[in-house]
């Protein structure tokens, strides 16, 4: 079949009314000898409740239902034919929802040409499943499952599923279907997928694609006809891949109510829609405690907060708390070096590189040795594990094009620890782990750079990357590869040696495993510097020991990194304390 001829029969059902309306409904019902259309159709699911518009007799009785929201829960009223009729009822309290919905007929849907590898998918079933759900949806700033609330399955209840790495067990992606024949006996036999998410930090490809095209062929598989979804209208990248399975638009609307859920759905853009993540999530944080935001300057990550007559100015987390005393004690790698190691802390040698000679006589002494800027940031310029004086002097001359005086560290064997303090008080702790790609037996390894680049720029606003550049160049050949080479399948190999989350890292949150000594010393640097809030990075032999070496102290950490720990809302209690919530 020719896709204008198939475009055609999609054109032909549209005008058939393909739209669901309760008159078709009713007619169709009564067509198949089932009777009238029961009650209208409700279901929980456990972030709050769909309702099916098509089951409802009359715009005000959809209406009336959409108002009993429970707070803190998302109503969504789907396959709304006539949404101003719904609107006239509450105008000030409901809105006409901006997303698209879409269809795929599976007459029109064609299996993958090629197999997703290093994942499997099942059905959420325990506990510690609605958890991995949660950790998903908390990280894409969307509302958590409540398991208990869900409507039973056998009443037409949602399935959510799971993508789960297969070497690691770790949850990957989430997806919620609807099997429409189940829920009020669809004489159209529909389906529709909801709540797709999938980790920023994934390193599997094609993850959410998977996930879509499994819930298509198990309601295939159940008889089913077609299957509908609801997608933001300016969620390109996902409009893509919808696109691409086959996904057309279905002329119906969605009908939500106002709450601070939505807000920006009802009220646009505004200047803070603008900020990069990190500065974003403190504004949204603000904005829900109802303190003022000022946007100074967007790109630069610059905002003020004012609330009850007192105002304070905050580059992302840094703000006008932090001295510049403080401040030039965390930039200034030699101030942070002797500052710490009076205050007792385990730190590595460190001197600044200086002739050939000198810098040789170092390398002899220690071996292996680490360059970086003195006064950097964001891992730029930053070169690990250099073992000749040959690398060691071209790491050198790298790391001046961003300052014109180099640190030489002793290098230390450990895992990457950020330990967030704000107002001298452990808030998160997370493993970073260097950029890392997994073979496909197929693509050279610049390609799977590229595509796991463009994951990670998709998933952080373009706030991480892989560079293409002489230290990842120089990982690969220590590693006995280079761009060119094919990974083979399934093989795992980190591409930097560095864990900074700008150069692709990703983090493993372990707050709750981190050894009370880690702590003390994460605390220990934040008074010893006097700074309220720090990103301590620390080189440990694990979460739960007590080992470590002390690298650097970030004045400017990134909250963004460390969700779904309460980052941003301790950041604001230490700013306004008399703004924090009860309970």
């Amino acid at each position: 079949m020719s896709k204008s001829s198939s475009h055609g029969q999609y054109e032909q059902r549209l005008q058939r009314g393909q739209a669901p309306s309760y008159q078709r409904l009713q007619a169709r019902l009564a067509e198949e000898g089932q009777g009238e259309v029961g009650v209208p159709q409700i279901l929980q699911c456990g972030w709050g409740r769909l309702l099916l518009g098509h089951t409802f007799p009359d715009a005000e009785s959809l209406a009336r239902e959409l108002l009993n929201e429970n707070p803190g829960e998302r109503d969504i009223a789907l396959y709304v034919e006539a949404p101003q009729q719904v609107l006239s009822y509450a105008p000030q309290q409901l809105f006409l929802d901006p997303s698209d919905t879409l269809r795929l007929w599976f007459s029109d849907y064609r299996p993958a040409r090629r197999s997703f590898r290093g994942f499997q998918i099942r059905r959420v079933q325990s506990d510690a499943d609605w958890q991995a759900v949660n950790r998903l949806y908390q990280t894409r700033s969307m509302l958590t499952v409540d398991p208990q609330r869900l409507t039973p399955r056998a009443e037409g209840g949602p399935v959510y599923w799971l993508a789960e790495d297969t070497d690691t067990g770790q949850a990957l992606g989430t997806v919620m279907g609807l099997n429409h024949q189940e829920v009020f006996q669809d004489p159209e036999r529909g389906s529709s997928l909801w709540c797709l998410a999938v980790d920023p930090q994934c390193p599997r490809p094609g993850v959410g694609e998977a996930l879509v095209r499994h819930l298509i062929e198990h309601f295939q598989s159940r008889s089913l006809a077609w299957m509908d979804l609801s997608v933001l209208h300016d969620n390109q990248q996902a409009k893509a891949l919808y696109a691409k399975l086959g996904f057309r638009n279905l002329p119906t609307f969605a009908v939500k109510r106002r709450n601070s859920i939505n807000q920006a759905l009802y009220l646009g853009r505004g200047p803070q829609d603008e900020l990069n993540p990190y500065a974003r999530i403190i504004v949204d944080e603000a904005l829900r405690r109802g303190i003022e935001v000022q946007v100074d300057d967007a790109e630069a990550g610059l905002f003020t907060l004012s609330h009850g007559g007192r105002r304070i100015r905050c580059r992302e987390s840094l703000s006008d708390l932090t001295s510049a005393v403080s401040m030039t004690l965390c930039q200034d790698k030699r101030l942070t070096h002797r500052c710490l190691r009076k205050a007792g802390l385990f730190l590595p040698a460190q001197q600044l590189a200086g002739s050939a000679e000198d810098n040789a006589a170092f390398l002899a002494e220690h071996q292996r040795v680490v360059v970086k800027p003195l006064n950097g940031e964001q891992g730029q310029g930053v070169a690990v594990d250099l073992r000749n004086e040959e690398e060691l002097e071209q790491a050198i001359a790298a790391a001046r094009v961003f300052d014109s005086h180099v640190l030489l560290e002793s290098f230390h064997e450990g895992r990457d620890l950020r330990v967030l303090v704000i107002g001298f008080e452990v808030v998160a702790a997370a493993l970073r782990h260097p950029a890392e790609v997994i073979g496909d037996g197929q693509r050279s390894i610049r390609a799977l750079i590229e595509a796991q680049s463009r994951r990670r720029q998709a998933a952080t606003g373009g706030e991480s990357r892989i560079p293409l550049d002489e230290e990842t160049q120089r990982t690969l050949l220590n590693a006995g590869f280079d761009y060119d080479s094919v990974l083979p399948n399934g093989q795992h190999l980190a591409v930097r040696r560095t864990a900074n989350l700008h150069t692709g890292g990703i983090l493993e949150d372990v707050t709750a495993q981190l050894h009370p000594a880690l702590a003390e010393a994460a605390v220990q640097a934040a008074r010893a510097l006097d700074i309220p809030v720090v990103g301590a990075d620390l080189l440990v032999t694990a979460a739960d020991q007590p080992d470590y070496v002390f690298i650097e102290a970030n004045e400017r950490a990134g909250l963004a990194n460390h969700e779904p720990q309460p980052t941003a809302e301790r950041f604001i209690d230490l700013l306004f304390p008399l703004s924090q919530t009860q309970g």
